[in-house]
Parts: C-alpha cells; sequence; structure tokens
C-alpha cells in the first residue's frame, strides 16, 4: 500500500496539477481545456488503488473533450465570419444611401427636379392601359393613357409635368399647369384583361435615406416616401 500511496503522490502528478498553474485565471461557468485536465488529474489520484481506472477510459475522455472543443471552436468561427459578412454587406450596402431603387409599392416620394421610375408587368391579355396619379390624400393629379402596350415589361419615367415609356417621349403634358409639385404620390395602373377591368402589380423608384441592420442581420433599406424594405425585395438598382 505504501508503494501505492508513493505513487499517488508522485512529483509529476503535482507538477501537471492545473491548479497552482491557473490561480490567476479569471473563473468561468465553462469548462475549459484547464478545468477539464484538472478534473482528469484529480480523477486519476483519487482512483481506487485497487481498482484503477484502465487508459482506455482516460483516453476516451480526452478524445470526447477534444471532439467538443473543436466543435465549440468551429461555432465561435463560424459567429466571427457571420459577423464579418454582415458588417461587410452593411458597409457596402450604405454605398446606396443617396441613390434610387426600384421596389415593389404603388406610392413613392416625388422629390423636386427627381423622376419617378414606375417598372409595370404588362400580360398578353392586356389593351389599353392608364396610368392614374393621386396625391396622399386621394385627389387625382395625372391621368397617362399610355395605348396598347406589348407584354412583358413596361417602364415608365414621370417628373411631374413629362412623361416616356420604354424611353420614348409621350406626347402628354400634366394638368397641372406647372406640373405637380414635390411630395408622396400612389400610381395606380389599370388595363383590360379577359373583358375585365384589372389593376396591375407595380415597382417604383425611391431614394435610399439610410441603411439599418435588423435584429436578425438582414439589411433594411429606408426609403423617401416608402420606409423600411428590406434589401432583398429592391428589383432593381437605378443609376
Amino acid at each position: 500500500m505504501s508503494n501505492v500511496n508513493a505513487i499517488s503522490n508522485n512529483s509529476l502528478l503535482s507538477d501537471l496539477s492545473i491548479a497552482n498553474k491557473t490561480a490567476d485565471e479569471p473563473q468561468s461557468n465553462e469548462l475549459g481545456q484547464s478545468a477539464f485536465l484538472e478534473l482528469m488529474i484529480t480523477q486519476m489520484e483519487n482512483q481506487d488503488p485497487l481498482s484503477p481506472q484502465e487508459n482506455t477510459e482516460f483516453i476516451a475522455q480526452l478524445a470526447q473533450f477534444s471532439s467538443v472543443e473543436s466543435l465549440d471552436k468551429l461555432n465561435n468561427n463560424f459567429d466571427s465570419f457571420t459577423n464579418n459578412f454582415v458588417a461587410n454587406q452593411a458597409l457596402q450596402a450604405s454605398t446606396l444611401v443617396g441613390r434610387s431603387v426600384t421596389v415593389p409599392t404603388d406610392r413613392t416620394q416625388l422629390e423636386t427636379g427627381d423622376v419617378v421610375t414606375a417598372s409595370v408587368d404588362v400580360p398578353s391579355s392586356s389593351s389599353d392601359i392608364t396610368v392614374n396619379i393621386y396625391t396622399e390624400s386621394g385627389s387625382l393629379v395625372d391621368q397617362i393613357s399610355l395605348g396598347v402596350q406589348p407584354p412583358g415589361e413596361l417602364v415608365l419615367r414621370w417628373d411631374g409635368q413629362n412623361a416616356e415609356v420604354n424611353g420614348e417621349l409621350l406626347d402628354w403634358q400634366s394638368s397641372q399647369e406647372n406640373g405637380v409639385e414635390a411630395g408622396l404620390y400612389r400610381f395606380e395602373v389599370m388595363t383590360q384583361a379577359n373583358g375585365e377591368s384589372t389593376e396591375l402589380a407595380t415597382a417604383l423608384s425611391a431614394n435610399v435615406n439610410s441603411v439599418t441592420v435588423g435584429s436578425n442581420g438582414s439589411l433594411v433599406l429606408n426609403l423617401a416616401g416608402i420606409g423600411a424594405v428590406s434589401l432583398t425585395d429592391v428589383k432593381q438598382f437605378n443609376e
């Protein structure tokens, strides 16, 4: 038994004691590498000398801890990568401030001296197309007749006084003598499809006032006259 006691008090185990080497390290509720080794050494020192644990048991514990530690490091690296990716996205998105984007909506802000771009998907069964433009209070200020348009994307540009469709200036002028004032306007694009009056979905341009990062890491654009819109909802980035 004296030999067993001599082994249990061996100076080698004392030299390996983590307690003496980590006295100044900050305490944590997590079982780190140092705490795990200290626990294992304590287990070795206090094992039953008549029935000691097999070496394979200690090796298995080390292997298990190494696997858990590797997974923890992988998670930390992934979190760091995600944070860097979001930060990089936010930095790139910040360059959109002051620019114009097109998003699915029926209303937007017309700025003084600026142009609103409307994108409309025209079905093959449509006939004459009319664009009604309303003020924020609901008053009709302009009505633009576009006639029959080919199926596909129709792009209307309107500055409050003149309009063009697919790059061609229309022979049309606003009913307002000096054009409409800057403000929030709602667009209604109507056509006859399959014998019924149908409103077509529109996407309108809007200026980006600011960019924010949502709680889930998603990027949100704050658009003039529209409000918060996810970056993923942007249909087009305008020049």
